[in-house]
């Protein structure tokens, strides 16, 4: 009896012993194969190192499970029939791992093949993407050309458009000085003839300009030339304002009405009494003051420039008038119009 059992035992031992020593060559085997395919796997793409590491770290964990398995092995050698579970359990694992490995290389595979038509076609977008963009920068170097020849332009526009800037603000100033002139001249007017204005006298600015109109009444008899004694005195004044702004050009106009003028003498018409009046009105200022000769222009107007186009006995004695023009000289202004051209 003791020595059938101990036969057994020992038939027992060698069985247990052939079954690990099956399990750790088969396994083994296998699992090299595993991990030499995953580590093939592993250089030829980097995209499933991921995958390949979950199966190495479940081989670790079938490892670390077997190592558990063969130390409660060794404490239930006397246990066959919890031995030959426990292996089933184990070999059931594997299976599992096995297959879970084929599943994982045919995944490869798969993705292998599908990356070299994916390569392909990024190789081909890569390339046309390269020329794109080689056509993009030919543009772009032709625009940056044309924005640099542009911005020269532009340049000279400003520069141009600063000079002008300054010219009209410079004419502007000169136009100020120029209407600030006439209007200092016209209250010097004004007050040399406050005597006279409002009785056949009157003074006004506009466009730059003094306008000394006097009525006929003022100046002469009805048909003559010579100025009586009155408008005399009115004409010295405005001369001696004249003698004291030298920068003050003058121009002398005859107006008459429009009833024509039949004179046999030296008066022959409208035309004829309307330069006679203005340069007897010229005549009598440069006697009376120190005023430069080609300061002052006589000028005839005749009927042709009427204050009033009316046929009555008023509209005629408004137009039957003298006008003094004063304009401050434009000397500094036509320089700088000049300089513009």
């Amino acid at each position: 009896m003791d020595l059938s059992l101990t036969m057994m035992k020992k038939y027992l031992v060698i069985a247990v012993s052939a079954l690990f020593l099956v399990y750790a060559c088969v396994p083994a085997r296998l699992l090299d194969e595993s991990k030499a395919k995953l580590n093939e796997c592993d250089t030829e793409r980097a995209s499933l190192k991921k995958s390949t590491q979950e199966a190495e770290a479940k081989l670790a964990e079938l490892k670390e499970q077997f190592t558990k398995y063969e130390k409660e092995n060794v404490g239930l050698k006397r246990d066959t029939s919890i031995v030959g579970s426990s292996y089933r359990n184990l070999t059931s694992k594997y299976d599992k791992l096995d297959q879970l490995n084929q599943q994982l290389m045919d995944r490869l595979n798969k993705l292998l093949s599908g990356s070299e038509k994916d390569n392909s076609k990024l190789s081909g977008d890569l390339q046309l993407t390269q020329e794109q963009l080689l056509k993009k920068q030919d543009e772009l170097k032709a625009l940056e050309a044309k924005l640099t020849l542009q911005k020269i332009d532009l340049d000279m526009l400003n520069a141009e458009l600063k000079k002008r800037e300054a010219r009209v603000t410079e004419l502007e100033e000169i136009l100020k000085k120029k209407d600030q002139a006439a209007a200092d001249l016209k209250k010097k007017l004004s007050d040399a003839l406050i005597g006279f204005e409002g009785k056949g006298l009157t003074i006004t600015q506009k466009n730059g300009k003094v306008y000394v109109s006097m009525d006929e009444s003022l100046l002469f008899a009805s048909g003559k030339t010579n100025v009586e004694a009155k408008g005399v005195e009115a004409l010295k004044s405005v001369a001696k304002v004249l003698e004291q702004n030298p920068d003050i050009n003058v121009l002398v106009e005859g107006h008459t009405d429009d009833v024509p003028m039949k004179g046999a003498g030296e008066i022959k018409d409208n035309w004829d009494l309307s330069v006679m009046r203005a340069t007897s009105v010229t005549k009598i200022m440069l006697s009376a003051a120190k005023i430069e000769s080609q300061r002052i222009t006589a000028a005839g107007r005749g009927e042709f420039f009427p204050l009033d186009n009316g046929k009555t006995a008023e509209a005629r004695k408004k137009n039957r008038r003298t006008e003094i023009i004063l304009t401050p000289k434009l000397d500094e202004l036509l320089k700088v119009l000049g300089n513009n051209n």
